[in-house]
């Protein structure tokens, strides 16, 4: 790390720079100055600085670290190190750990009198950048945007509102009861499958199982619920059967469906729309609501009042301009068409743009209409758009700036140079964004959930509850393993057995039998307990449904899953990148399994040294 002037005094330290009564002096100022970094040379001239220091590792010469990342993008010294400070005042002698541990500490120190937020501090924000699967961001040479709720979030009670409105009103036409029905998000929210067989939207945890459901827009019991999934798994290949709910555009498909199944078994559906089951219910609104969407009356109202619809996010486009700049080549790929996107990208971008520029001058290539998730998988006609009305022509060749209809993804890595894991694909769908550019085509992954940010802030709240929980469910396990220790003993001896569990040695029977009378009882009493707090947990994210990527008290919901699964990290919004910067390496946190979990130090105690040393 070069730094001069004030930079370099809030770096001083005894192992790396030799401090003066100035710099000391300096030292004590809270202002910060920046000045011009001018080091000077062993012949009292000026160190080459720049592109005479450093160079950036190219494609053709990359390596892979340690943590099997490529090193495509890191900044290596020209120069020799020992000669990079210039005549030797600051030097980088003596252990690399006392040396980093003193780097380490003055660098934060100065972060944080910057007021930077650090890596480590957003990491554990709301709106922190997490990583399932470590990235290296140097590497990345293309990032790819999706745009409806990725590079713009929607008001989602007025988007969805306004989509369930127009599925009701299809829905009307097409003979079903809908009088009575209004929108409710609170009902559903992402990761739920719809089951199409038994009318049932249901939660189920990372292995597959149901730990929550509802019938239409009851929620069904945990004994119903064991009744019915007991001896099954979701298996999301089935898509005869099961519908995953991985974005906020199902929110209004699940609600309507949920509010049909209610008409259906109460018998307000007239016999005149032939015999309906569960299955054939979906179809129905699921084909309402997509005539809401290709008749185009929900985008055109969304284009012509796109301030009520659209969240502003000033930060968005600057996060996208430090991309741009540290060399990144931006694209958007987007499944909406031409007049949409310009319309609402316009909106959305260019207010908060320096220098008079426009949306289109961030990004290298933009790909409208691009049909995901097959624009990943096979090739489509591609078209140039030409004019300002959406005029198109056919093409052959994608070049770098252009602005295309249709195409393939194997056109955009021939056409910019870079493949695979070069690429970055940012989205909000798991199957269309995320899943299928991963799978295919290997190209990193991040996606875009909202509602983490609420999750976040519920958890918080949640602490006190979830505190409470987990010790009444420890002293049941305390409690009960006595229990079970006195019910072994109890059946040894109505064995004729002498043998004893050290719980009973000195029990009698009748003694033996009140003690576990009483132990009974309070079992009991915190089973009660315990089963009302865990209905509750999660309540302030959702009443119903409880925490988007909990499933059950332990473990992880399905989403959670499929997003740990394929997205290599996952954040909020697009604009918590500029929480970071461009050359941010990601880092995944280590991963325990039941057998190695870190262990009490009462526990270790009674490790014998054996064991230890082999």
């Amino acid at each position: 790390m070069l730094l001069c002037g004030d930079m370099a005094t809030k770096f001083a330290s005894p192992v790396l720079m030799a401090k003066s009564p100035e710099s000391s002096q300096r030292n004590k100022r809270r202002s910060i100055r920046m000045f011009k970094c001018r080091a000077a040379g062993a012949d009292g001239g000026r160190v080459a600085v720049g592109d005479d220091v450093f160079s950036v590792t190219t494609s053709s010469k990359y390596e892979v670290d340690y943590l099997g990342q490529s090193t495509k993008g890191d900044l290596n010294l020209k120069l020799d190190p020992l000669h990079s400070f210039g005549n030797g005042q600051a030097t980088l002698e003596g252990p690399i750990e006392e040396v980093a541990r003193t780097e380490a500490q003055a660098a934060e120190n100065l972060i944080r009198e910057l007021g930077i937020q650090g890596p480590f501090s957003a990491q554990h924000s709301p709106r922190g950048i997490f990583c399932s699967r470590t990235l290296n961001l140097r590497s990345i040479s293309a990032i790819g945007y999706d745009m409806d709720y990725t590079l713009m979030h929607y008001n989602v009670m007025a988007w969805e509102g306004r989509a369930y409105d127009y599925c009701m009103e299809n829905l009307k036409n097409m003979g079903f009861p809908v009088d009575g029905l209004s929108f409710d998000p609170e009902l559903v929210i992402r990761g739920l499958m719809i089951d199409k067989e038994k009318g049932n939207l249901v939660k189920a945890d990372r292995f597959g199982y149901v730990k929550r459901a509802m019938h239409g827009t009851k929620m069904l019991s945990n004994k119903a619920v064991s009744d019915i999934y007991g001896r099954e798994l979701v298996d999301l290949r089935n898509q005869s059967r099961w519908e995953f709910l991985n974005t906020f555009f199902s929110v209004s498909e699940a609600l309507a469906y949920a509010q049909m199944v209610d008409r259906l078994d109460d018998g307000s559906i007239s016999a005149d729309l032939g015999i309906l089951d569960y299955k054939g219910l979906y179809k129905a609104v699921a084909k309402a609501l997509f005539r809401a969407h290709v008749e185009g009356q929900l985008k055109s109202e969304i284009m012509s009042k796109p301030e009520l619809f659209v969240e502003p996010d000033p930060e968005l486009p600057l996060a996208l301009l430090d991309q741009k700049e540290a060399g990144k080549k931006l694209l958007l790929i987007t499944n909406s068409d031409y007049h949409y996107t310009d319309k609402m990208m316009k909106h959305s971008f260019n207010k908060f743009l320096p220098n008079d520029m426009d949306w289109r001058d961030l990004f290298d290539m933009v790909i409208v209409s691009a049909r995901k998730p097959e624009f990943f998988q096979m090739s489509h006609p591609l078209y140039e758009v030409v004019t300002g009305e959406g005029l198109m022509r056919p093409c052959f060749k994608a070049e770098t700036g252009g602005l295309y209809s249709g195409g393939s993804a194997q056109m955009v890595e021939s056409s910019l140079n870079v493949h695979g894991d070069e690429i970055l694909y940012v989205g909000d769908h798991i199957y269309t964004d995320v899943s299928v550019s991963k799978v295919h085509l290997r190209w990193r992954t991040a996606l875009i959930c909202r509602e983490l940010e609420e999750e976040h802030m519920a958890l918080i709240g949640s602490r006190g509850h979830r505190e409470e929980l987990i010790e009444l469910i420890n002293q049941k396990e305390v409690v009960g393993d006595l229990f079970n220790q006195l019910r072994l003993a109890l059946q040894r001896r109505s064995k004729g057995r002498p043998a004893q569990t050290l719980a009973a040695t000195n029990l009698a029977d009748q003694e033996l039998t009140e003690t576990m009378q009483k132990l009974l009882i309070v079992m009991q009493r915190l089973d009660d307990k315990i089963g009302l707090m865990l209905e509750s947990d999660g309540e302030l994210f959702n009443k119903r449904w409880g925490f988007l990527s909990r499933a059950g008290l332990w473990d992880k919901s399905h989403l959670m899953r499929q997003i740990e699964k394929y997205a290599d990290i996952y954040t909020s919004r697009v604009s918590n990148f500029l929480n970071y910067t461009p050359f941010m390496y990601f880092r995944s946190q280590e991963q325990s399994l039941a057998h190695d979990s870190p262990l009490p130090d009462a526990a270790m105690e009674k490790i014998p040294d054996v064991a230890i040393e082999n």
